[in-house]
């Protein structure tokens, strides 16, 4: 249950993610991290070991998604884009919209368990080599 005091640190916090929201969208727009002179940085994990993170391709998802390539967003991070998706859910559940059907779902969603069992299973699952497995890899 969210206090008072933590939902006004809430709404404070809001203008400012805002703000930043809006340059990552514009540098999205403008700026193609699939060009050779991104000023966008390129995975240092994948650059160490030659294995996809959690986090590949999410850059290249945002691009695709502020372009309204939801297609591509999904095929450069599916987990990404779920969560992407499911965001505004979570937080309209922290301001105080209780709706009686998100319950399991944002149950789940705060459970410290179901996030130390998905993230490693999804960083695995995407560097396998064969269908459907190889579909969660960056396109």
């Amino acid at each position: 249950m969210v206090r008072l005091r933590d939902r006004r640190w809430l709404l404070a916090a809001l203008p400012p993610a805002a703000i930043v929201a809006g340059a990552g969208i514009w540098a999205l727009r403008h700026f193609d991290p699939n060009a050779a002179n991104s000023p966008f940085p390129p995975c240092s994990f994948l650059a160490v070991t030659g294995y996809y993170c959690i986090g590949c391709g999410l850059t290249r998802a945002l691009h695709a998604l502020v372009h309204g390539d939801v297609l591509t967003a999904l095929a450069m991070n599916p987990l990404a884009m779920a969560m992407l998706a499911v965001a505004p859910l979570v937080l309209g559940w922290a301001l105080g919209w209780r709706p009686r059907g998100l319950q399991p779902l944002i149950t789940l969603l705060m459970t410290p368990a179901f996030w130390l069992t998905l993230l490693p299973l999804y960083w695995v699952a995407r560097n396998l080599p064969w269908p459907p497995f190889a579909w969660l890899a960056p396109g």
